[in-house]
């Protein structure tokens, strides 16, 4: 998990003060990974760091927090006491976050900061703080002496959804939460797309969506699931020519066994054209848009894991 700062900036619009409760560190049987956060203000509050009894004495602490206006770290045996049976501990941090707090976070990569104690940094954060910067090296949430190491959160992956229909719009609703993801929208008129879309996203209307291939970037992950099978087609064509890291087309095997004939007929190489994955989804969980949807974001996470694990492993 990151720092999203971009849903910490809009709490922040809305609200001026919020806490950021951060899942510091985790031992044991625990409900939230270090990372996992949420935010809280003084009649809501959004995220989650595993819910249960642990959540609800932590949303008491923060609003505690938001009335003296202090930072504390806090130790949570996840036991009787707490009505839980995990069995492990976390320590949680408490912070409040306002406008002038928001500009000292950093974009780099990485926020760093000491939030309990008068400890120097330790050397374990050093090094982290030496391999994220410097060596490329994903930084994962570290606490130590009362310091607090997290990544800040910065899309790790560009993904364009051309189309804007039942499935699009599941698509869309199921990857917008998670905060390294970068979404491009793309449908043929303004009035496709809903009323109310997610926040972050880019929604591109376009007359020939297929005449925007050239703009996405060569390491984008696309999925086509337009209206209309000629459009779909077009994409694919286009896409072959252009470059991209995995592409997914909704459809039948039938449609799939036509369209290869076409791109092949249209100059594209039996490999080339097998880098299109169709059917999208997982088949096992059905073809309602939502099924659809979970069986994308599945395999997007999946890839998404993979790659973060073998870049960490040759850095």
């Amino acid at each position: 998990m990151s720092v999203d700062l971009e849903t910490l900036r809009a709490a922040v619009a809305t609200h001026c003060r919020v806490a950021r409760v951060v899942v510091a560190a985790a031992q044991g049987s625990a409900p939230r990974e270090p990372g996992a956060a949420m935010l809280v203000w003084d009649t809501g509050q959004s995220g989650t760091i595993g819910g249960g009894a642990l959540e609800f004495e932590a949303t008491k602490a923060a609003r505690a927090a938001l009335a003296d206006g202090g930072d504390r770290l806090s130790r949570h045996p996840l036991g009787p006491q707490l009505g839980q049976c995990c069995g492990g501990s976390v320590t949680l941090a408490t912070e409040i976050i306002d406008a002038a707090r928001l500009a000292v976070i950093s974009t780099e990569g990485v926020w760093l900061r000491r939030i309990d104690g008068t400890a120097a940094l330790p050397l374990g954060l050093r090094r982290a703080l030496r391999q994220a910067r410097g060596e490329g090296v994903a930084a994962e949430a570290l606490a130590e002496d009362g310091w607090l190491l997290e990544p800040v959160a910065r899309p790790t992956r560009q993904v364009w959804i051309w189309g804007a229909g039942h499935v699009g719009r599941a698509i869309v609703a199921t990857l917008a939460p998670l905060p390294d993801l970068a979404i491009t929208w793309v449908d043929t008129a303004p009035g496709r797309f809903p009323a109310d879309p997610p926040r972050g996203l880019t929604i591109l209307p376009a007359e020939a969506p297929e005449r925007l291939v050239r703009h996405a970037p060569a390491c984008a992950d696309h999925l086509i699931l337009t209206f209309s099978h000629a459009l779909d087609l077009e994409l694919c064509h286009a896409l072959l020519a252009h470059g991209f890291r995995s592409c997914g087309l909704i459809g039948s095997a039938t449609k799939w066994a036509r369209f290869r004939g076409r791109l092949a007929s249209l100059g594209h190489s039996p490999s080339d054209i097998a880098r299109i994955t169709c059917p999208i989804g997982d088949p096992a969980l059905g073809k309602h848009p939502q099924a659809i949807a979970i069986g994308v974001a599945a395999a997007l996470l999946r890839h998404r894991a993979e790659a973060l694990t073998t870049g960490n492993r040759s850095a």
